[in-house]
Protein backbone atom coordinates (compact mmCIF):
# COMPACT_ATOMS: atom_id res chain seq x y z
CA UNK A 1 0.00 0.00 0.00
CA UNK A 2 1.42 3.71 -1.04
CA UNK A 3 2.64 5.49 2.59
CA UNK A 4 0.79 8.38 1.10
CA UNK A 5 -2.73 6.02 1.34
CA UNK A 6 -5.58 7.80 2.09
CA UNK A 7 -6.54 4.47 4.39
CA UNK A 8 -3.04 5.26 6.89
CA UNK A 9 -4.92 7.59 8.71
CA UNK A 10 -7.20 4.42 10.47
CA UNK A 11 -6.13 3.29 13.17
CA UNK A 12 -4.19 -0.22 12.87
CA UNK A 13 -4.37 -0.78 16.98
CA UNK A 14 -8.13 -0.88 16.98
CA UNK A 15 -9.93 -4.19 17.32
CA UNK A 16 -10.23 -5.55 13.90
CA UNK A 17 -14.07 -4.89 14.01
CA UNK A 18 -13.64 -1.11 14.17
CA UNK A 19 -10.48 -1.15 12.46
CA UNK A 20 -12.78 -1.86 9.58
CA UNK A 21 -15.17 0.63 10.35
CA UNK A 22 -12.26 3.29 10.43
CA UNK A 23 -10.76 2.37 6.97
CA UNK A 24 -15.12 2.49 5.33
CA UNK A 25 -15.44 5.87 7.41
CA UNK A 26 -12.31 7.23 5.60
CA UNK A 27 -13.36 5.81 2.39
CA UNK A 28 -16.49 7.57 2.82
CA UNK A 29 -15.34 10.95 3.66
CA UNK A 30 -14.24 10.77 0.13
CA UNK A 31 -17.22 9.55 -1.38
CA UNK A 32 -16.75 6.35 -1.76
CA UNK A 33 -19.79 4.91 -0.11
CA UNK A 34 -22.96 3.11 -0.44
CA UNK A 35 -25.81 6.10 -1.02
CA UNK A 36 -28.70 4.32 0.72
CA UNK A 37 -29.09 1.07 2.70
CA UNK A 38 -30.05 -0.82 0.26
CA UNK A 39 -26.54 -0.81 -1.91
CA UNK A 40 -25.07 -2.37 1.50
CA UNK A 41 -27.52 -4.95 2.03
CA UNK A 42 -27.29 -6.15 -1.72
CA UNK A 43 -23.77 -6.24 -1.31
CA UNK A 44 -23.96 -8.40 2.18
CA UNK A 45 -26.05 -11.13 -0.15
CA UNK A 46 -23.32 -10.71 -2.60
CA UNK A 47 -20.85 -11.58 -0.61
CA UNK A 48 -22.82 -14.63 0.95
CA UNK A 49 -23.68 -16.46 -2.16
CA UNK A 50 -19.61 -15.81 -2.94
CA UNK A 51 -19.43 -17.94 0.31
CA UNK A 52 -21.90 -20.33 -0.66
CA UNK A 53 -19.78 -20.59 -4.30
CA UNK A 54 -16.95 -21.79 -2.12
CA UNK A 55 -18.75 -24.48 -0.08
CA UNK A 56 -17.72 -26.99 -2.90
CA UNK A 57 -13.98 -26.14 -3.45
CA UNK A 58 -13.96 -26.10 0.36
CA UNK A 59 -10.53 -24.27 -0.66
CA UNK A 60 -9.90 -23.28 3.08
CA UNK A 61 -8.18 -19.86 1.80
CA UNK A 62 -10.55 -18.89 -0.26
CA UNK A 63 -13.67 -19.48 1.93
CA UNK A 64 -11.82 -17.03 4.91
CA UNK A 65 -11.46 -14.92 2.08
CA UNK A 66 -14.96 -14.94 1.38
CA UNK A 67 -16.18 -14.89 4.74
CA UNK A 68 -13.62 -11.87 5.76
CA UNK A 69 -16.04 -10.32 2.89
CA UNK A 70 -18.92 -11.15 3.80
CA UNK A 71 -17.80 -9.78 7.28
CA UNK A 72 -16.68 -6.75 6.30
CA UNK A 73 -19.64 -6.05 4.22
CA UNK A 74 -21.74 -7.03 7.67
CA UNK A 75 -19.34 -4.45 9.36
CA UNK A 76 -20.10 -1.60 7.06
CA UNK A 77 -23.94 -2.12 7.79
CA UNK A 78 -23.67 -1.95 11.29
CA UNK A 79 -21.64 1.64 10.75
CA UNK A 80 -24.61 2.81 8.19
CA UNK A 81 -27.08 2.11 11.27
CA UNK A 82 -24.84 3.88 13.92
CA UNK A 83 -23.92 0.27 15.17
CA UNK A 84 -20.78 -0.45 17.31
CA UNK A 85 -20.08 -4.25 15.86
CA UNK A 86 -17.90 -4.53 19.07
CA UNK A 87 -20.87 -4.24 21.01
CA UNK A 88 -22.78 -5.99 18.68
CA UNK A 89 -20.95 -9.22 18.36
CA UNK A 90 -20.03 -8.89 22.84
CA UNK A 91 -23.92 -9.16 22.87
CA UNK A 92 -24.47 -11.72 20.96
CA UNK A 93 -21.59 -13.49 22.26
CA UNK A 94 -23.45 -12.89 25.76
CA UNK A 95 -26.68 -14.05 24.74
CA UNK A 96 -25.19 -17.25 22.91
CA UNK A 97 -23.92 -18.15 26.05
CA UNK A 98 -26.84 -17.60 28.08
CA UNK A 99 -28.78 -19.54 25.66
CA UNK A 100 -26.51 -22.41 25.70
CA UNK A 101 -26.03 -22.50 29.45
CA UNK A 102 -30.00 -23.11 29.75
CA UNK A 103 -29.65 -25.76 27.28
CA UNK A 104 -27.02 -27.36 29.83
CA UNK A 105 -29.29 -26.75 32.85
CA UNK A 106 -32.48 -28.48 31.25
CA UNK A 107 -30.34 -31.10 29.88
CA UNK A 108 -29.00 -32.36 33.26
CA UNK A 109 -32.72 -32.03 34.73
CA UNK A 110 -33.81 -34.38 32.65
CA UNK A 111 -30.93 -36.69 33.49
CA UNK A 112 -29.33 -36.40 29.89
CA UNK A 113 -26.10 -35.33 28.66
CA UNK A 114 -25.25 -33.34 25.72
CA UNK A 115 -23.70 -35.74 23.92
CA UNK A 116 -26.51 -38.00 23.98
CA UNK A 117 -29.24 -35.14 23.34
CA UNK A 118 -30.54 -35.62 19.59
CA UNK A 119 -30.31 -32.01 17.78
CA UNK A 120 -33.84 -31.85 18.07
CA UNK A 121 -33.70 -32.02 21.49
CA UNK A 122 -31.30 -28.80 21.88
CA UNK A 123 -33.25 -27.22 19.53
CA UNK A 124 -36.25 -27.10 21.04
CA UNK A 125 -34.56 -26.48 24.53
CA UNK A 126 -32.99 -23.26 22.22
CA UNK A 127 -36.34 -22.32 21.42
CA UNK A 128 -37.27 -22.32 25.22
CA UNK A 129 -34.44 -20.47 26.16
CA UNK A 130 -35.00 -17.64 23.64
CA UNK A 131 -38.64 -17.31 24.76
CA UNK A 132 -37.12 -16.95 28.02
CA UNK A 133 -35.07 -14.27 27.44
CA UNK A 134 -37.84 -12.61 25.36
CA UNK A 135 -39.74 -12.98 28.98
CA UNK A 136 -36.89 -11.03 31.22
CA UNK A 137 -37.02 -8.14 28.66
CA UNK A 138 -40.43 -7.67 29.18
Amino acid sequence: MDKASLLNAADKQLPVLRYAVELQKTAASVGFDWPHIDGVIAKIHEELDEVAAELDDADPKKLQEEIGDLLFAITNLARHLDVDPEQAIEQCNQKFLRRFQFIETQIIQQGKSLQTASLDELDTLWDKAKLSDKKNED
